[in-house]
């Protein structure tokens, strides 16, 4: 299966691969999963293979901001709600919700706190943000955290999406503790 995906992106038209956006100069505040651009100002851009080798050495946090839905409101009563599973990088710190363009203040709390953890403290260890492949929350998140000082901050746009086309490994994975509930 994975074989064939790969030979099929050999045979897509090359405009097709080498889609060009531009880096935004602000934060991307709608339409998350569109086509991301190929670079973060101060950051540097890694593809699976590299992150992959990078969490095979350790040393780096790896960042997951995949959003997380919340339980709808007007569901009948008695029915059951069940969480969609996330299965991400092993040992990535899960911070749903973070990525969005503007965050409140609990939400950057929430997001400092998990930046904290997975750092050690420490704004020059390395960091690898990632969501899904073609998804803005990653470079929104991996931006801010340059903004906050961090200076060894790497993004990977394929996410999970590109992680897992290459056959690396998953685990399922809940939320960082302390998430906050009242929406970004």
């Amino acid at each position: 299966m994975i074989r064939a995906l790969v030979a099929a992106l050999f045979l897509l038209p090359l405009p097709a691969l080498s889609q060009t956006v531009p880096e935004p100069g602000d934060y991307r505040m709608d339409h998350y999963r569109a086509p991301v651009p190929d670079a973060i100002t101060g950051g540097t851009v890694v593809g699976p293979e590299q992150a992959f080798e990078m969490w095979e050495a350790g040393g780096a946090g790896f960042i997951d901001v995949m959003p997380q839905p919340p339980k709808p409101a007007n569901l009948p009563k008695g029915t059951i709600w069940r969480d969609k599973p996330r299965y991400t990088i092993p040992g990535a710190v899960w911070l749903p919700n973070v990525g969005y363009g503007a965050i409140a203040d609990v939400t950057a709390d929430y997001f400092r706190a998990g930046l904290e953890k997975a750092s050690g403290g420490n704004p020059d260890h390395p960091l690898v943000f990632f969501c899904l492949e073609d998804c803005w929350m990653s470079w929104n998140a991996a931006r801010r955290a340059l903004e906050w000082g961090y200076t060894s901050v790497f993004w990977l746009p394929e996410g999970t999406d590109g992680w897992q086309l290459w056959d690396y490994p998953v685990a399922k994975t809940d939320p960082e503790a302390g998430q906050p509930q009242t929406g970004n």
